[in-house]
């Protein structure tokens, strides 16, 4: 899964992210969801980590969709 199957359905991709990333706030979504690098910044700013930090946390949620994805 890449960043534009992520974005493809928000509704259901921001639900999943609210479970693995608890502290998202829906109210920057619309501004940040046009783009990765802003996201993954985003992250780490308010999950306590690096920039590094969150851009292998944010890979390994999308290999673990992917994944979902293919064997549901």
């Amino acid at each position: 899964m890449n960043w534009n199957d992520l974005t493809r359905n928000w509704a259901d991709s921001y639900h999943a992210l609210c479970q693995e990333f608890p502290k998202l706030e829906a109210s920057a979504m619309p501004f940040l969801k046009a783009d990765q690098d802003r996201f993954e910044s985003y992250l780490a700013a308010t999950h306590d980590m690096s920039l590094k930090e969150a851009q292998d946390a944010f890979d390994a949620f999308l290999s673990q969709r992917a994944q979902a994805l293919h064997t549901a």
